[in-house]
């Protein structure tokens, strides 16, 4: 994982030596004075333990072994108690941040595209009292509009402070909140309205315009249409029967609206708060139904692997927040003082697509400690820093590298380096604002050479969470002191989780070193099961002897000495070739994605074959500079449908396969380079940019029949 450098071996030597007296002469001030003692020794502690001898038996965290924890706070045991709680306990304080629009723009780029860029201001912020005062408005207008307690409201829009607000009024009022990716495909969102028959959704002028006029009348039950951001222009052209009204007017009326004799209906923790669809990458997407002990039992177990957690912490809320992942960590943040600044992947960075050149992202205005991010976003970073560095002069590059590499060094025996991170990475560093003191990756796998690179070029731990909208988000995350990479951490206080034996994949809890299995998650955060789906409930959630709830999560995982879970594969990964080897396609994709010639990668096998195939998106720059290198002349998809360029990149492929140890029956023997990157839009990803392989099988099925020697019919 060490970075290559071309320094001459002599002159390695005396940098060599230098860095040695260094680290001899300030290793005694710096081992008194920092505090790492109790760090080194609480990453050598073991975190969880299982609860028996047993094989298969479950493992808990040291902190909860002989009991699960479930409240934040006593006697905050519904949402709408957190948030009251909060708000009293930081009643002034900033919560809730956005940045206003000062100004917009069109550029039109040199191939004829236009582009909207923006100036944007300073973040204003709403305090912890001004959103209670919103939001009890808010759910008061909502009754008036005829919202009855345990009813489904849909909302369907993009991450802001209005989605928050929104989604403490349905708390308050025990709404049942639908949730709805912004990115999903017109079916997906009928699909999901219609299955739970809400009357009433929350969004955005944009996306009503976009996605929700073209589809507002196949949702006969629909009545109203709430946007956050004021009323469109065109609103006229809805359906007879359906009333369009803006945020602002819904909380007048809850205002204006005589509450004084009414008992408001409060709800109880085995309540229903969320129905939150899933993204759909196996299909279509399901509702999981999340209740107020649930959520509250998922951000109780987050919120003891942040330490310090508190008033001086500053969140960037970026993610969708129809994902657990970003709704969890938002409450986590809420439920402890932290302020929480709204942003956008577009608006992230300075470098992102919709700022204006020499204006300021979100990240440099806001200065954020706490970010929580997808592997996706992590791997761009990781691609667009290191294609930087092999764009710096010889002297400066080779410096970077050996400031890397000790630094590498340095924190696998748990030691800090101050003057490296000051002098080498600060501007890596100012990247993300240059405050990050935490960034936690969850949505999918993160790879060990991303994870390590952020942790040294952003001089923070960056941690990964494991869990599934089905677990409320909650299941493991790693503690900041552990700077391991490839594992996932040890269960959280709220939850246990023991391996279960799939035979047909060879994995069994009584494997040695490590036993492995199906992970199975146990705990009040497990959630009810799929709305309207018995079925499937069923299948994937059982009730044990003593009454605990477990989730099957079709993950196979394995538990190390210490307590510390590692994802090894993915049951719906695994692919039994025609010679009877069996092939993980995640396996594969984790050791090809981090090539900086692939943006990303889809391996495909098939029963009835002998050989892996794939799709790969590459990296237009890698790809362009590879075709010069050969001759090859062409447009962008000229080159990526030239089958001389498939070769050249299955041979780049096959080089990285070889040396991440795969064995030859999975690397990959032909590809389909696409043209297009895969985004949520496409739907060919999801909106944490996990693969949708049914969707890509049926998008390349031409492609897939081509490299299989099938005649396309």
């Amino acid at each position: 994982m060490k970075l290559k450098h071309n320094i001459n071996p002599v002159l390695l030597q005396f940098i060599n030596f230098i860095v040695l007296v260094y680290s001899l002469v300030t290793y005694i001030p710096w081992y008194i004075l920092s505090g790492s003692k109790q760090a080194i020794a609480k990453a050598k502690q073991v975190k969880a333990r299982p609860v028996n001898n047993k094989p298969g038996g479950a493992y808990r965290s040291v902190n909860s072994l002989h009991c699960l924890a479930s409240v934040l706070y006593p006697g905050c045991d519904t949402l709408d108690k957190v948030f009251k709680y909060a708000k009293t306990k930081y009643k002034d304080k900033k919560l809730l941040g956005t940045r206003e629009i000062l100004k917009e723009e069109d550029e039109i780029q040199p191939s004829g595209k236009v582009f909207k860029k923006v100036i944007l201001g300073k973040y204003t912020w709403l305090s912890y009292e001004d959103v209670y005062i919103k939001a009890v408005n808010f759910g008061n207008g909502l009754a008036v509009l005829g919202q009855q307690p345990k009813t489904n409201i849909a909302i369907f829009c993009e991450t802001r402070a209005e989605w928050m607000i929104a989604a403490q009024a349905c708390f308050m009022c025990n709404y049942q909140l639908v949730t709805l990716y912004a990115t999903l495909g017109g079916p997906a969102i009928v699909h999901g309205l219609n299955e739970t028959e809400v009357t009433t959704i929350i969004t955005s002028k944009e996306l009503m315009q976009t996605k929700l006029k073209e589809i507002v009348s196949q949702v006969p039950l629909l009545r109203h249409i709430i946007t956050v951001d004021g009323k469109p222009t065109t609103w006229s052209e809805f359906p007879k029967g359906v009333i369009v009204h803006t945020m602002a007017s819904v909380q007048a009326m809850g205002a204006k609206a005589d509450t004084g004799n009414k008992q408001p209906s409060r709800p109880v923790p085995s309540d229903i708060a969320v129905i939150m669809y899933t993204s759909g990458s196996t299909g279509i997407p399901k509702g999981v139904m999340i209740s107020h002990c649930n959520i509250i039992a998922g951000i109780t177990g987050m919120s003891e692997r942040i330490p310090n957690l508190g008033e001086k912490d500053i969140y960037i809320g970026y993610l969708p927040l129809a994902h657990v992942l970003e709704l969890s960590a938002e409450l986590v943040c809420l439920s402890h003082g932290c302020r929480i600044g709204y942003s956008s992947p577009q608006t992230l960075a300075d470098q992102s697509s919709k700022i204006k050149k020499g204006s300021k992202g979100d990240v440099t205005t806001l200065k954020p400690t706490l970010m929580a991010a997808v592997p996706e976003i992590m791997d761009r970073i990781y691609k667009n820093v290191m294609n930087k560095v092999n764009e710096m002069t010889s002297f400066q590059r080779n410096l970077f590298i050996l400031a890397y590499n000790y630094k590498m060094e340095q924190i696998s025996k748990g030691y800090t380096t101050p003057l490296c991170d000051s002098l080498i990475f600060r501007k890596v560093r100012m990247l993300l604002g240059g405050k990050i003191r935490v960034l936690l990756c969850g949505g999918a796998p993160l790879s060990a050479a991303t994870q390590r690179f952020m942790n040294i070029c952003f001089c923070c731990p960056v941690g990964q969470g494991y869990g599934l909208t089905e677990s409320a988000g909650a299941g493991t995350i790693t503690d900041v002191w552990d700077y391991t990479t490839g594992r996932v951490g040890a269960p959280l206080v709220c939850c246990e989780i023991k391996l279960m034996n799939w035979e047909e994949g060879g994995y069994y809890n009584t494997d040695k070193p490590y036993p492995r299995g199906e992970i199975l998650i146990g705990g009040q955060n497990v959630t009810v099961g799929y709305y309207k789906n018995e079925a499937r409930t069923r299948q994937d959630f059982t009730v044990d002897e003593n009454g605990q709830r477990w989730l099957h999560t079709g993950d196979i995982g394995e538990f190390h000495h210490d307590g510390c879970l590692k994802i090894i594969d993915r049951k719906k990964d695994l692919v039994k070739l025609q010679a009877g080897e069996y092939v993980s396609l995640g396996k594969v994709e984790a050791a090809l994605k981090n090539l900086p010639l692939v943006d990303n990668i889809c391996a495909y096998a098939s029963s009835f074959h002998s050989y892996v195939i794939g799709f790969v998106v590459p990296n237009q720059k890698e790809l362009a500079e590879l075709a010069r290198k050969k001759g090859f002349k062409g447009t962008w998809e000229e080159i990526c449908n030239s089958p001389e360029m498939e070769k050249e990149v299955l041979k780049v492929l096959a080089e990285a396969a070889m040396a991440a140890n795969l064995e030859k029956f999975e690397i990959p023997v032909k590809i389909r380079l696409s043209p297009d990157p895969w985004t949520p839009e496409t739907g060919l990803v999801t909106d944490a940019f996990k693969l949708k392989r049914k969707e890509l099988t049926a998008f390349y099925q031409t492609d897939i029949e081509r490299m299989y020697g099938k005649t396309v019919k």
